[in-house]
């Protein structure tokens, strides 16, 4: 079976994805095409009849060395594939020939010897705090869906808390006599959150407005001291925030919501609720506060993750410093 040419062994491991995988027919189609672009390319035969077919000429895997890998890298970065792109495909290769390894077609993976494309970590997109409050203030109060959307909006920005956190957020999770939120992140890890005035003012005005139009049972007072609570829910849980069916609200209304909110702002780009969160941290780093704190309030595992936001605020420090020194 050594001698079998690249495209049987390409249909064995195609076979074996989806198998012992389970991976989609989409996902095995990118892994086959990938594959197949590769083969087309070592074989240097792309004008031929077959290549024109779309099907790659008889290679065998064991013919294939790591220069012919880095060379194909190559020709990928100067067709102007994305890094992220050329990852996948290095990916679905190196993929393919530990499969060839492990069935002893082949004694090491060429694929091993060649390091993955850095990748370009983006910078975050942020509001300036004018911007972020001309946002918040485009929020019609004027109806329990528009009082609702302001506390939505006060609360990401006040907390920096995820969409699908913030989604999840229960009555019991906001203590609004400490200005405190109890928030459940990634891996359902609970954090304790700070939250500010002004979003504990929008949230107990959102709380009272659902009281006055009946949607809170006044007789159940038991989750928080001072506050009313949902008619208990089949799931045992009182969600904060609701949607027109009086059910919680997904994340995806969130997003919605946040759109519209944008356009009526007028702000030129649009404002997704990670958007909230970038500005949160990039705001509290401009203002002098230590990136270990930020890192707790944004619930990272890791310092690296938070580092990325100091590289917009040096860009702005950088900014500052060229407009204002006098010897510049």
């Amino acid at each position: 079976m050594t001698t079998s040419s690249h495209h049987q062994w390409i249909d064995y491991f195609i076979e074996a994805l989806s198998s012992e995988k389970g991976y989609s027919i989409h996902t095995l189609r990118a892994y086959r095409q990938n594959l197949l672009e590769f083969f087309l390319y070592v074989t240097g035969k792309m004008v031929n009849a077959e290549a024109k077919k779309g099907v790659a000429p008889s290679i065998f895997p064991g013919d294939i060395d790591a220069l012919m890998i880095r060379d194909y890298l190559g020709y990928l970065f100067k067709k102007k594939n994305k890094k992220s792109s050329i990852s996948r495909k290095l990916s679905a290769l190196r993929s393919f020939f530990k499969y060839l390894v492990k069935h002893g077609v082949i004694k090491d993976s060429p694929a091993d010897l060649i390091s993955t494309p850095k990748q370009e970590k983006p910078v975050p997109r942020f509001l300036p705090v004018d911007d972020m409050f001309r946002l918040i203030e485009a929020v019609p109060v004027n109806s329990l869906l528009g009082i609702r959307n302001l506390a939505i909006l006060e609360t990401l920005y006040s907390t920096g808390i995820r969409v699908s956190e913030l989604a999840g957020l229960d009555q019991k999770d906001v203590d609004v006599n400490e200005g405190l939120i109890r928030v459940r992140g990634k891996g359902n890890k609970e954090r304790i959150v700070p939250v500010g005035k002004k979003a504990v003012k929008a949230i107990q005005l959102y709380r009272e407005t659902l009281s006055v139009q009946g949607v809170f049972c006044k007789s159940n007072r038991s989750e928080m001291t001072g506050k009313v609570g949902l008619h208990t829910p089949t799931d045992g849980k009182t969600p904060l925030f609701l949607n027109k069916n009086r059910g919680r609200l997904s994340t995806r209304s969130i997003e919605r919501m946040l759109d519209g909110v944008a356009i009526k702002s007028g702000l030129p780009v649009p404002v997704s609720p990670h958007v909230f969160r970038h500005t949160f941290a990039t705001h509290l780093l401009d203002a002098g506060a230590d990136l270990r704190i930020v890192q707790a309030l944004l619930g990272h595992e890791s310092l690296s993750t938070t580092q990325k936001y100091t590289h917009v605020t040096m860009d702005r420090l950088m900014e500052t410093y060229d407009k204002s020194h006098p010897r510049r």
